[in-house]
């Protein structure tokens, strides 16, 4: 009883720990981009501030984002960091509630694994077309897991609709859909189940039966959640206006060349290609090993041979075991000081600087290939489980799907391990406690032991660099402008909305002078036209954008703007007032053959604009 009672309350301690770990940099870090330009949506929400091209392709996120922005405290940097980064800690749990309840993995395993998935969190949670992509994708595989395994139509109808609701949050997830694989690899795992016993082909017709029907309602799930919000939205906003912003959305791609599908995909099997020089090199190590200890194993045999007392026999295999281990687990330290010294290169695997992506790409990469080897095993090994074979089936659909529709590589699926990372894990758990040597027979009489101890050791070896490279990472790693922060010793004491948030002296010198002269001349909730990468302004001065935030975008094309531009031109004829201009000073000398930069410099002369302030980073001008 004492005992149960115990595991109850580390669990809970490890569940508390777990939801309260992804909020750990709230306070950290200035970022003039991806942040501000995001929670600037959410505030500034509707045609009239955003492009339509944005806000239809990732409506559901800015529908939650402006309701955010609605609670306690969310007129702060702080308190949107809060209730954006719950939605990591949601998943969190989901995760390891979904992983030790159902899954049956131990809970400090599924605890580690957890807390990798969250330090390799990378993206800023203001980005919530990217989470709460996570989030129902993650509900997805839940309640598809549910519905296959126990035959709960509810689930899968809830899946469908999941996977339907996910395409409103960015409409790049309708590959996505592809999960319903999943439905038809668990119906031909168990016609191949009934095959194999007494039902024979009529079992194997009633599987694909059901299959046809599940199907449906994963089907059904998906439509109504396709159907209700085009309806909802063509009563708010017209479906025209929503299929013009989707077309725009299509149309990008002849700016943004990295947004088309071939480029897309090309950057995730790029990545993995690359990744094979360091795979191969590993192998080697591991084969070296292998070898050795085979030898050393057959020397150890020839000479208990000779041996006539049994306790010179024992006493040599002892030592030959000894020396083996000893060798390899020399070879998985010369592994481990290769790679890190190594690292001093420029293409090197690792590195140290824990506040830039460089401390876990490479070990991410090779996990997730090592997760995608695992899983591929799992579903091909005869005496594996139906339910096993499903959960491996759906982590390889997650990892290779979550990088779809981006143009960030493997990073999104670095991103979203919340049940990859905790099964990847406890399977190296299993293999590293219960594996031993294979022996491989060659003809009749001969045959080989493959001595997996070299592989163990190296295993091992590799995982403990992971874990340290990813809880680092996660530790010191905050985005700002996707090079990290590498001081936060200063604060911004004149802004509301960056109050107690922690930056490097440099920016926040540039936001107290910018913030002081926005507060005296009384320009917040002035529209403005910002450019050359500052997006973030818009949020932290409190002004709204007079069409885009961020209108040196590749994927706002020359042509969108200026119809934006003649759009507000007209306004101001009619008495509107004009926008405040704000651009990054340090780049104004590069933009001269920037054809957006120009169309803003002959507005500003058509209209006589000053510069009315400026310092080492903005220059502003009325």
């Amino acid at each position: 009883m004492k005992r149960k009672r115990y595991i109850s309350t580390l669990e809970s301690v490890l569940v508390l720990i777990l939801g309260l770990y992804p909020l750990r940099h709230i306070y950290w870090g200035l970022d003039l981009m991806d942040t501000g330009y995001n929670y600037a949506n959410f505030i500034y929400m509707g045609v009239e501030h955003m492009d339509p091209m944005w806000l239809f392709s990732t409506y559901l996120a800015n529908v939650v984002g402006n309701f955010l922005t609605k609670l306690p405290s969310a007129d702060m940097l702080a308190g949107m960091n809060l209730y954006t980064g719950a939605f990591i800690s949601v998943m969190t749990i989901a995760g390891y509630l979904f992983c030790t309840r159902k899954l049956n993995l131990p809970p400090v395993i599924t605890f580690v694994g957890e807390f990798v998935a969250i330090s390799l969190c990378w993206c800023p949670t203001a980005l919530l077309y990217n989470y709460l992509t996570y989030v129902l994708f993650l509900g997805c595989v839940i309640l598809l897991y549910f519905g296959l395994t126990e035959g709960r139509k509810r689930c899968l109808f809830a899946a469908g609709i999941c996977l339907g609701t996910n395409v409103f949050v960015r409409f790049s997830n309708l590959p996505e859909a592809a999960m319903i694989l999943a439905v038809w690899a668990y119906g031909a795992l168990e016609a191949l189940e009934y095959r194999k016993v007494q039902q024979g082909k009529e079992g194997a017709s009633g599987a694909w039966s059901r299959t046809v029907k599940r199907t449906l309602w994963c089907m059904a799930g998906y439509l109504a959640a396709l159907l209700f919000f085009l309806s909802y939205i063509g009563m708010r906003y017209g479906l025209d206006a929503y299929i013009t912003g989707i077309r725009q959305l299509l149309a990008m791609t002849e700016n943004a060349t990295d947004y088309k599908a071939a480029s897309m995909l090309m950057g995730v099997v790029g990545t993995y290609l690359d990744n094979l020089y360091w795979v191969i090199r590993i192998l080697v190590i591991v084969l070296a090993g292998m070898v050795t200890c085979g030898i050393l194993r057959w020397f150890g045999d020839k000479c208990a041979l000779l041996a006539k007392k049994e306790d010179a026999k024992k006493v040599l295999d002892r030592c030959c075991h000894a020396v083996c281990a000893a060798v390899c687990a020399a070879l998985a330290l010369a592994m481990l000081v290769w790679l890190y010294v190594y690292a001093n290169g420029g293409d090197g695997f690792c590195s140290f600087a824990f506040y830039s992506y460089d401390s876990m790409l490479r070990p991410g990469i090779l996990f997730l290939m090592l997760t995608m080897f695992i899983v591929v095993v799992k579903i091909f090994q005869p005496k594996c489980r139906k339910e096993e074979k499903l959960i491996a089936g759906m982590i390889l659909l997650v990892v290779l799907l979550t990088s779809i529709g981006s143009n960030n590589g493997v990073f999104p699926s670095l991103n979203n391990l919340f049940v990859a990372a905790p099964y990847t894990l406890w399977q190296c758990w299993l293999f590293l406690r219960n594996a031993g040597n294979k022996v491989i027979r060659i003809g009749k009489r001969r045959r080989i032991t493959l001595q997996l101890l070299a592989a163990k050791c190296i295993l091992t070896a590799f995982l403990a660099m992971f874990l340290f490279q990813s809880v680092m990472f996660g530790a010191n790693f905050v985005f700002a402008e996707g090079t990290g922060v590498q001081d936060i010793s200063a604060t911004v004491p004149n802004n509301e909305v960056l109050k107690g948030i922690k930056m490097s002296p440099e920016r926040a010198g540039w936001m107290s002078s910018i913030s002081a002269y926005v507060e005296e001349n009384h320009l917040q909730g002035r529209e403005v036209i910002l450019y050359g990468e500052i997006p973030s302004l818009s949020y932290y001065l409190q002004m709204p954008s007079a069409f885009n935030p961020w209108s040196d975008l590749r994927s706002y094309s020359v042509s969108r703007m200026e119809l934006d531009m003649q759009e507000l031109t007209e306004e101001i004829e009619k008495g509107a007032e004009r926008p405040v201009v704000i651009a990054d000073k340090t780049k104004i000398s590069k933009l001269e053959q920037d054809v957006k930069w120009q169309m803003i410099v002959d507005f500003m002369e058509k209209y006589g604009y000053e510069q009315t302030f400026s310092n080492e980073k903005f220059v502003m001008w009325e």
